[in-house]
């Protein structure tokens, strides 16, 4: 077998190739996205960009009740999205087999919140897979759609960010072949989930979880790792991976399916021991359930339930020694993330700033309209959150403090759960203003392509959904395209709609700068005129990371390197000091 180093999420994909999924949906969200990035590279797979988790789920269901194999992955909190589907699923069960894989993110790299997707395995009733490294993540994929065929289930398969984004060493295996080809096959008593065939469908599922709970208990995923035999360890994923760096003497149990639990392999193993440990990230999810199981364990009193573990917090939380070189980093400069040279919406925000809005956020790369110099966000709770807070806000307050209320959402997210709320504001007559920054990709994730970009995810040519249509055909009256690089304009577009006495949409119109189109403007560079400037700083409230300021000489300077000519400084300057190379001073 030829062997490689690939990532977590480089294994997962290859896993589904070799498995002989068909086919590959998701919505892009760190630290997930990088799996279907990578499935394109399998003609084999008919991999998709969807508008959220709900819609690739369903994608991918629809594919297993056809008898083929699929995979669907989304980051944590998109498991929140997908979750109507997945809970009848588990009911319903499968034809081909359906894995969804959750990549968690503790220590919050990018994430609004830390949750253990874990407990999404125990309340859908699904099993779930916890790979410790590459290798696993290859390999249980792999096993996870034999599983999901075998006991008539989707099973998930989860990741956190370690796994998703380090590399290890990886046996690559052939493609299935022998599968069997899809074709419609009609069973509704199974698959419509009317409340009598629901109720019949949840006596499987339990029965289901025992029969699952049997076959874990003795296969290889679920091992025992002997020690010096003092002291004994359950674990799992990439905790494992801690334990036997600061714990290399104990005796570990491994865990590979995390729900359910081997409980007789847990309890044959928990007897031998008078010192137990139960070592896990975030929740105590295995703890728990060990612990109802009657058997006593010491977990997260010496474990905090918050962010990652590493080797330095998990000994500290055992010993309680100190581990100085994690706390000896270098006195670095801070460098908190920044919207890039040229983003188109870094007037917005400025503006937004200037008109002192209320500006209820969204999630995206424009959430950083958060940050100091801008300051221009005031809420940001989940995907599509922005506009049904701003109709919530509005409705508590007087008309005069209404007008200020300023719902802020990208493209992406207003096709994945925006636009319900843009047709609530219509139905119920909200009358805020409500501001899409198109810049025609997903560009926090990555730069994947989605509805309003005109491409699919492997780069193909489609259909571009019209945004400013799009509001029109909801009921929508008001609706203003502007350019955001014009700065005047977007200042009047901004005020007159914010003094509108009733519901309008502003859509900003350009693309994402890191994304070059053949069509798109080229722009030249631009410098300052120190003869011109006054040191008035105004420039700097842009936030713009191609200004810097020379404070000797008490001038603003622009590197030309990363300066992409948007030309916004220019006009916030009001003293000409900002010039293309070429144009005389």
């Amino acid at each position: 077998m030829k062997k490689v180093l690939l990532s977590g999420n480089e294994a997962i994909a290859r896993g589904a190739y070799e498995a002989g999924v068909l086919v590959a949906c998701a919505y892009p969200g760190t630290p997930s996205t990088e799996i279907l990035e990578n499935a394109i590279q399998y003609e084999e797979i008919n991999a998709s960009w969807a508008p959220n988790e709900k819609v690739a789920l369903e994608v991918g269901i629809g594919a297993c009740f056809g008898g083929a194999r699929a995979l669907v992955t989304m980051k944590h909190v998109g498991v929140n999205v997908a979750a109507d589907p997945l809970f009848t699923l588990s009911y319903t069960g499968v034809r081909g087999g359906l894995v969804l894989v959750t990549a968690d993110d503790p220590e919050l790299h990018s994430s609004q919140n830390e949750q253990d997707n874990r407990n999404f395995a125990k309340f859908a009733k699904i099993p779930m897979f916890e790979p410790a490294d590459s290798r696993e993540a290859l390999e249980m994929t792999r096993l996870a759609f034999d599983l999901s065929e075998q006991f008539d289930t989707p099973v998930l398969l989860r990741s956190t960010t370690r796994i998703s984004h380090s590399k290890s060493v990886v046996e690559l295996g052939e493609r299935r072949t022998d599968l069997p080809q899809p074709r419609l096959e009609r069973n509704p008593a199974k698959l419509v989930m009317l409340p009598g065939n629901a109720r019949r469908r949840h006596f499987e599922v339990e029965k289901r979880l025992l029969d699952l709970e049997e076959w874990s208990s003795c296969q290889p995923f679920n091992r025992v790792e002997k020690g010096a035999g003092k002291v004994g360890v359950i674990t799992s994923g990439v905790s494992y991976q801690y334990v036997k760096e600061v714990l290399p003497e104990a005796d570990v149990l491994k865990i590979g399916l995390v729900y359910p639990l081997p409980k007789a392999m847990i309890r044959d193993f928990a007897a031998q021991y008078d010192e137990l440990y139960v070592i896990e990230e975030l929740d105590p999810f295995i703890e728990e359930q060990v612990k109802a199981m009657g058997i006593a364990v010491t977990g997260k009193e010496k474990l905090s339930l918050c962010g990652e573990l590493t080797p330095g917090r998990l000994k500290r939380g055992l010993t309680g020694e100190p581990v100085p070189t994690e706390d000896q980093s270098p006195d670095l400069p801070q460098r908190p993330p920044n919207m890039c040279p040229g983003c188109p919406h870094r007037g917005v925000f400025m503006e937004l700033n200037r008109a002192k809005a209320y500006v209820t956020g969204d999630i995206g790369c424009y959430t950083l309209g958060f940050m100091p110099p801008l300051s221009a966000m005031d809420t940001c709770v989940c995907m599509g959150a922005s506009i049904g807070n701003a109709t919530g806000i509005s409705k508590v307050l007087s008309e005069e403090e209404q007008r200020k209320v300023v719902a802020v959402i990208g493209d992406s997210t207003f096709l994945h759960t925006g636009i319900n709320g843009l047709m609530d504001m219509v139905y119920n007559q909200s009358t805020a203003t409500v501001i899409i920054l198109d810049n025609r990709i997903t560009a926090m994730t990555g730069r994947q392509e989605n509805p309003t970009s005109g491409y699919t995810l492997t780069d193909q040519l489609t259909y571009k959904v019209d945004m400013e249509q799009l509001c029109r055909a909801v009921g929508v009256e008001h609706v203003k395209v502007i350019d955001p690089y014009n700065i005047a304009l977007t200042r009047k577009t901004i005020r007159e709609e914010m003094a509108r006495p009733e519901l309008s949409v502003i859509i900003t119109d350009r693309p994402c700068m890191l994304v070059p189109r053949d069509n798109l403007e080229k722009r030249q560079p631009l410098f300052v005129d120190h003869d011109k400037c006054t040191g008035c700083q105004a420039c700097l409230r842009l936030g713009c990371p191609a200004i810097t300021w020379d404070a000797e000489n008490k001038k603003s300077n622009i590197d030309k390197i990363i300066c992409t000519g948007c030309k916004v400084c220019q006009q916030t300057c009001g003293f000409g000091a900002f010039l293309e190379y070429g144009e005389q001073s």
